[in-house]
């Protein structure tokens, strides 16, 4: 089995670390990851500047660009071969819900999916990295039980993976869930710089608006590692019907906005 590992925290952070060591040990791995922390670039591709591919001095190789961008320029000629497994993390925190959208561990392993390899996004629960080598446990266990089931190597899948920050012999067992919902983000929040201009930072996430039982964050709420199954079509099933009647509506190409309203 060959594993093409990536994340968004930048190829020193202790969870690519951890992941790497845990999963090592079962296959051969590989890790290509941002140079600096990209948190939140979800599937950005770098398309105006060069991209620079280093090699650390752990045999880790670090790109100056974003985790998608990581992983494209491996499965396009970097690596020279295609993994069987792209795996993303281990995330400095959560990534439930809306976070799904932002991203940059999830989009690390979208882009791997969407070159139809088997991919998995990976993430802690709470920042700080407590409890990580039983993250990292936990990720080489569902690796080895999904390459013993014949799910790896195969036909793709996405999957998003939350670990509660807890000691191995306290986490419950793997809960399929669905993803639940978040308030809206807190306030910028506004400062100024030593030259007088107003500068901004994005505020904080919001908390948990739908929490109820089946979703992420009751599982993990309650121990539990949640497991969620991702797919990139974003269509609106539920509403095509309506669409198609507002299209209906709609004047043509060409046509001038009242045209079929003065025809009456």
């Amino acid at each position: 089995m060959k594993i093409l590992i990536c994340n968004d925290d930048g190829f020193q952070a202790p969870g690519i670390v951890a992941l790497y060591e845990a999963l090592r040990t079962v296959a051969e791995v590989e890790v290509v990851a941002p140079e600096h922390n990209n948190s939140a670039k979800s599937n950005a591709l770098t398309l105006n500047a060069p991209l620079y591919v280093h090699h650390a001095h752990n045999g880790f190789r670090y790109v100056n660009g974003t985790p998608a961008d990581c992983v494209h320029i491996a499965l396009t000629g970097l690596l020279g071969y295609r993994p069987d497994l792209v795996v993303s993390g281990i995330n400095n925190g959560a990534n439930m819900g809306d976070d799904t959208i932002y991203s940059g561990t999830v989009g690390a392993a979208m882009e791997g999916y969407l070159f139809g390899i088997p991919s998995i996004a990976f993430s802690q629960v709470d920042k700080g990295w407590g409890e990580l080598e039983a993250a990292a446990a936990t990720a080489r266990r569902m690796v080895q039980d999904m390459q013993a089931q014949q799910l790896i190597g195969t036909a793709p899948w996405l999957l998003n993976v939350n670990i509660p920050n807890m000691p191995l012999s306290a986490l419950k067992p793997v809960k399929l869930c669905r993803l639940g919902r978040r308030h809206a983000a807190e306030q910028a929040i506004q400062q100024q710089s030593p030259r007088g201009e107003t500068m901004y930072w994005i505020g904080s996430a919001g908390a948990a608006k739908d929490d109820v039982e089946g979703t992420d964050f009751h599982a993990t709420a309650h121990g539990h590692v949640s497991m969620t199954p991702l797919q990139v079509d974003l269509t609106d099933y539920d509403r095509l019907g309506y669409w198609a009647q507002m299209a209906s509506k709609l004047t043509g190409p060409g046509a001038s906005p009242g045209a079929e309203a003065g025809a009456q």
